[in-house]
């Protein structure tokens, strides 16, 4: 039995070794994938704010002086390229935390990619072999009791990572070897880039309404709401990329009773247009999903030989404890 527990020690080791170097793997791509993806959200930021001041709001725009237009010009220059720098350092920051508005992003990130990841694997379930279906029934028999449930996906594997301990994971480490730890960190590099893009998107707002372009009467709160709004839905919006088209309803007179409905343009970017309009992020994205497709497996029989080693450590408890009346 002693040996048995060592041996299955030894494989616990060898797959904390293959997640180390899948951790190396994952930092690698997502330093470039960061790299693309600044530049596409600078490229689609101005082309989406041009857009809302020749398209959406012409007149508007034509009133402002010279000196203005390039004030206003100038401010989402400034504010695309701090976010940019903000993408690009994202792999390297210290003490990652995230605030309840990013515990959100988080959430939504996972079940999407949980999504798509369920997704491929229906596509290629036809293609693996019927011992490796075995296996994973196996296996999900086993981790049965570990499980929340499922989504309207299917079984979720490693949704222990939403545990309320989801968010202790604070800084990068490349000698990571848990993959659930691996995940975290993942998921919170996600979470960062969407609230990247949820604050550059309601800047842009911002100066574009102090600039007269959108309307002043619009509050903030309904920007903040629409681009949140935007990024909960996976599906590509109709019209042009990263531009929002509301309907609000807002107050006409003195009485708070007389309201109108009126239709406005604003900005939002949207991380899966991003990547749509550029074949390069998405030949990226796809390059991170593979490298996740191997953390899961390995996720799954990491847990697998930890419960294994469990297991014949209490059978081997239970003998040395016991003795005859």
């Amino acid at each position: 039995m002693v040996k048995a527990i060592e041996h299955i020690k030894k494989e616990i080791a060898a797959l904390e070794e293959a997640v180390t170097l899948t951790a190396q793997e994952l930092k690698a791509a997502y330093g470039i994938y960061l790299n693309s993806l600044a530049q596409a959200m600078r490229q689609q930021l101005i082309l989406a704010s041009y857009y809302i001041c020749t398209q959406g709001y012409p007149e508007r725009f034509l009133q402002l002086s010279l000196s203005q237009r390039q004030k206003l010009q100038q401010a989402i220059r400034k504010a695309a390229k701090k976010t940019a720098e903000g993408l690009i350092s994202l792999t390297n920051m210290e003490g990652m935390q995230v605030d309840e508005l990013e515990q959100q992003d988080i959430l939504i990130n996972y079940l999407r990619q949980l999504e798509i990841h369920n997704n491929h694997e229906q596509e290629d379930k036809s293609a693996n072999s019927e011992n490796a279906e075995q296996d994973q029934k196996k296996y999900e028999a086993l981790d049965n009791h570990e499980q929340s449930g499922k989504t309207q996906s299917g079984n979720v594997p490693l949704n222990q990572v939403l545990s309320s301990n989801f968010l202790s994971l604070k800084v990068y480490s490349s000698e990571i070897s848990n993959p659930a730890e691996l995940i975290k960190w993942q998921q919170q590099i996600e979470a960062r880039i969407l609230a990247n893009l949820k604050h550059i998107s309601s800047e842009v707002n911002s100066v574009l309404k102090n600039a007269d372009i959108l309307p002043r009467r619009l509050p903030p709160s309904i920007l903040d709401a629409a681009v949140i709004a935007s990024e909960t839905s996976a599906e590509i919006m109709s019209g042009p990329p990263n531009i929002l088209n509301l309907v609000i309803e807002v107050e006409t007179g003195s009485s708070s009773e007389e309201t109108s409905l009126t239709q406005i343009m604003v900005l939002g970017l949207r991380l899966g247009e991003i990547e749509f309009a550029n074949t390069q992020l998405s030949s990226l994205r796809k390059q991170i999903r593979y490298i996740l497709g191997k953390l899961n497996k390995l996720g799954r029989q990491y847990q697998q030989k930890q419960r294994e080693c469990s297991i014949a450590e209490a059978e081997s408890a239970w003998r040395a404890s016991w003795f005859e009346d």
